[in-house]
């Protein structure tokens, strides 16, 4: 539950690789969980189980009871955290201005060629729809 005025908490690391398993799996147990994700000590059941209720509590998942097991399934989707961690991010680091960001990243030398040109690309075709969104406004 979030309160009003508050921004969400980030997820930790493990809250992070416990909410892939479940994005990419779906609907889990424990168990299957604990079986999926790729950390290294591989975590004990209840120490799974105990991240899966914190998660639980802080309403990023929620859960069934099938049988005698519970069957969590993810609550926050991959895109909403994405956004929440990108804006914290950018926040943080860059006083809230994603331009900051962006120049930041274009600066770095990881970006060869190819994915500077998909990247102007992917810029063409976002003014091209801001225009054409104007346009229809007008």
């Amino acid at each position: 539950m979030v309160l009003s005025g508050k921004k969400p908490r980030q997820l930790t690391r493990l809250e992070l690789q416990i909410m892939c398993v479940l994005w990419d799996l779906g609907p889990a147990t424990v168990q299957e969980v604990q079986e999926k994700l790729e950390v290294k000590p591989k975590l004990a059941y209840t120490t799974v189980q105990t991240m899966l209720n914190v998660l639980l509590r802080k309403g990023r998942v929620s859960r069934t009871l099938e049988g005698k097991a519970y069957r969590y399934c993810a609550v926050l989707s991959r895109t909403k955290a994405i956004t929440q961690s990108l804006n914290d991010l950018v926040d943080r680091l860059f006083g809230g201005s994603v331009e900051a960001l962006a120049m930041n990243l274009l600066d770095r030398r990881e970006l060869d060629r190819s994915k500077l040109e998909r990247l102007n690309s992917l810029i063409q075709e976002r003014l091209e729809r801001d225009r054409e969104a104007k346009d229809g406004l007008d």
